[in-house]
């Protein structure tokens, strides 16, 4: 899939999902989902199957397809609590990805004091167990490669499960959509992101428009960084690590490089015209089916 048609498929996504559906509250005691009647039936969408997966495939580490269409094996889970993150909204179970991620973010975690002085990270949304299509709130996050991390420094206590599941992060956005809100935005928040955007494996950061606006105005010289910081909507709340295919995995499917200048000019305004900041919300589509994602996800799905 081209850059282009992943765009579309994002905007569309976020205009039916909302700004703010990455903060719909968890559930301290979740209730089991029902039992689906007929899963072997091909017309059954792939996040009823892939959303009843508790645990991973006991398979060799293997991102497998694109980030918007495939599945993960072998997927290591961020412990709930580290030294300097913790996890939220446990209820979800998406604390999970292939095990090059979750190294990044624990790498990424460990230096954030020195980086901006928070605390630690607050991590929303990995992957499911086994990846593949969510049953809320994601087109992409089903190969392991991307995580959500809110913008919201952590705490220096440990959260309560309650909190976890109902306490909502920091809205950096002004109402208009147009700017930050500069009561909330800080030089915190640049520097972070200036830093995940350094390593190596990563291969975009999505952010909102409006926060991207405030980057290129307080970036000065320092500018490379920013070609792969991109905007898109319903990233107010949290920014959302995507990282390249591992070494080697044939069958994972990388984006498209980013442009090569900054991204601060005509690319920028365009998300911040009229059409763009008040989108039309679209139509969902039918959800995906097994028949639309690799074979190989079959065989994560009834693997051990």
């Amino acid at each position: 899939m081209r850059t282009n048609q992943f765009v579309t498929l994002l905007v569309a996504a976020f205009a039916l999902a909302g700004p703010a559906a990455g903060q719909e509250p968890g559930e301290v005691e979740p209730k089991p989902l029902p039992r689906l009647a007929n899963p072997a039936d091909p017309a059954t969408p792939a996040k009823e199957l892939f959303g009843r997966k508790s645990k991973p495939a006991n398979l060799e580490a293997r991102a497998i397809g694109f980030y918007s269409r495939g599945c993960v094996a072998g997927a290591t889970a961020l412990p709930v609590d580290g030294k300097t993150w913790q996890v939220m909204r446990l209820s979800r179970n998406r604390n999970w990805g292939h095990p090059n991620l979750i190294a990044l973010i624990e790498r990424i975690s460990a230096r954030v004091p020195k980086i901006n002085g928070w605390p630690g990270l607050l991590v929303g949304d990995i992957s499911q167990p086994r990846g593949g299509p969510m049953l809320t709130g994601h087109a992409s996050h089903q190969v392991g490669l991307d995580a959500d991390i809110w913008l919201t420094p952590m705490p220096d206590r440990r959260l309560s499960r309650k909190e976890r599941e109902e306490m909502s992060a920091t809205n950096l956005v002004r109402e208009d959509r147009e700017d930050v809100d500069p009561a909330l935005y800080t030089p915190a928040h640049l520097a972070l992101i200036r830093a995940v955007s350094r390593e190596p494996e990563v291969a975009r950061i999505f952010i909102n428009p409006a926060i991207k606006r405030a980057f290129c105005r307080d970036a000065g010289q320092d500018r490379a960084w920013l070609r792969k910081v991109r905007p898109i909507w319903g990233h107010n709340y949290h920014f959302h690590i995507r990282i390249a295919c591992p070494d080697g995995q044939e069958g994972c499917k990388d984006q498209d490089p980013p442009q090569a200048d900054d991204g601060c000019g005509a690319e920028l305004e365009k998300w911040l015209s009229p059409g763009y900041l008040f989108p039309t919300p679209g139509v969902p589509g039918p959800p995906l089916r097994m028949s639309a994602l690799p074979a190989e996800c079959k065989q994560v799905l009834v693997a051990p």
